[in-house]
């Protein structure tokens, strides 16, 4: 009997325990739901809620909540654990490298373009990445493929593809012509030296394209990458910096030298050939044509005395990097408002917009750039116009009075928007299809 006793009391003592476990742990859960609504209102209200590109879709029925994908994510609340199952709560800053897709132990997540609400434009390309017009293939950002080891490799495979249709009884100055010095490009670069193709590669920016772009100082890589004449590479947590050096090093010896600033404005089929024509009214002909561009268009310049100077930028790279500068933003989107806020703060901000108020800007953004005015954080100027950028000044003119003021500066960021580059491949006759909720990866 004392035994039963003995026995009765351990096992309740060890229900109590149980239950007591699984009641703080039910608790918490529900507070780090809530928690995780709210975010997905926040986001929801100010417009990140839906993606733009690449993006993670959770198979809810799979998912066992280990938390993998959250944790190998390097981006801000990209995901979130909602009802015990993981949730997409930023999807719009989600910039497609990945690493949740690689870390999740069920093979919950898919990668995908486009929702059932939203369709994304990518061009149309068969499975040896060849578009609806002949003789022109598509590799990496611009195809749809964002993540830095699938763009190295669709560029090999790419220059592997057409190197088998190049007919070198065609008159031309090159056997390929690349369009787009990111990771893509350099692959196709490599490539081609590889096959001993002449081949020409062309970057409007600057090399790396727009992995330069990402909002981070490190990139994640989830697993190596293989780059043609180098071999593999181990990289799991790079810098932007520590990546193009890596670049500079096999393309320098392997002799390929990218010519940056050349943007390309213009592809014409003429004689069996293609006659690429550069906005500085270069022409070069080729054979074939890679285009392994960014989605992010052209940024539109202002076209002012002064704008090609190294202060000048159109996009915020590195926001913790910069302090105690004198600031002027010019432009009134949301891009505009949310580079001013991030730069607030640690520096002098001044926003220079044409317009008399702010329109069509998200929410949130609304709210914060009211508040910051308020609490005279930024210096908004509304009806202006920049004229001129000086080495340590800027000249802002007041469209209404016609007042030219001088303000000191260090640094100007131009968000006047940008020419698509679904218009660019329009105009070279390349097919523009919408995807919606399509996958581009899946296990």
């Amino acid at each position: 009997m004392e035994e039963l006793t003995e026995d009765i009391i351990i096992y309740s003592f060890f229900a109590i325990l149980f239950f007591s476990i699984l009641f703080i742990y039910l608790r918490k859960q529900k507070r780090n739901s809530k928690v995780v609504e709210e975010k997905i209102r926040i986001a929801k209200e100010d417009g990140l809620h839906e993606p733009v590109s690449l993006h993670p879709v959770v198979n809810v029925n799979s998912c066992i909540q280990s938390g993998a994908c959250i944790t190998a994510c390097p981006e801000k609340d990209i995901l979130g654990i909602l009802n015990g199952k993981a949730t997409a709560i930023n999807t719009s800053h989600c910039i497609g490298h990945g690493a949740c897709f690689h870390a999740c132990p069920t093979q919950a997540i898919t990668l995908c373009i486009g929702t059932e609400k939203r369709g994304v434009e990518l061009p149309h390309v068969d499975q040896m990445f060849e578009t609806n017009v002949p003789g022109i293939y598509i590799a990496g950002e611009i195809g749809g493929m964002g993540l830095i080891k699938n763009a190295v490799v669709q560029g090999r495979q790419a220059v592997e593809n057409l190197a088998k249709k190049i007919d070198k009884q065609i008159e031309a100055d090159f056997d390929l012509i690349v369009v787009g010095a990111g990771p893509a490009g350099i692959s196709a670069s490599l490539t081609a030296k590889k096959l001993k193709l002449s081949a020409l590669t062309l970057e409007q920016d600057s090399l790396g394209g727009t992995v330069f772009t990402f909002p981070r100082k490190k990139i994640v890589m989830t697993s190596p990458m293989d780059i043609p004449l180098y071999g593999k590479v181990k990289l799991f947590e790079t810098s932007k910096t520590e990546l193009l050096d890596l670049w500079i090093d096999v393309l320098g010896k392997n002799e390929i030298v990218i010519r940056e600033n050349e943007k390309v404005e213009s592809i014409v089929f003429e004689g069996g050939r293609f006659v690429i024509g550069t906005v500085g009214k270069e022409q070069f002909t080729t054979r074939k044509v890679l285009l392994s561009i960014g989605r992010r268009g052209t940024p539109r310049k202002l076209n002012i005395p002064g704008e090609m100077t190294a202060k000048v930028a159109y996009r915020l790279l590195e926001p913790e990097l910069i302090e105690n500068k004198k600031i002027v933003v010019v432009g009134g989107g949301d891009s505009a408002i949310e580079t001013a806020l991030l730069l607030t703060g640690q520096n002098q901000v001044t926003l220079s917009y044409r317009g008399d108020a702010f329109g069509r800007i998200k929410p949130g953004n609304n709210v914060r750039i009211k508040e910051a005015m308020s609490l005279q954080q930024i210096d908004v100027r509304f009806n202006t116009s920049l004229k001129t950028i000086e080495e340590d000044h800027v000249k802002i003119a007041d469209l209404l009075s016609g007042v030219v003021t001088e303000l000191e500066n260090d640094l100007v960021y131009i968000f006047a928007g940008g020419e698509l580059p679904t218009q660019f491949l329009e105009k070279a006759g390349i097919k523009i299809t919408k995807k919606f909720g399509e996958a581009l990866l899946k296990h």
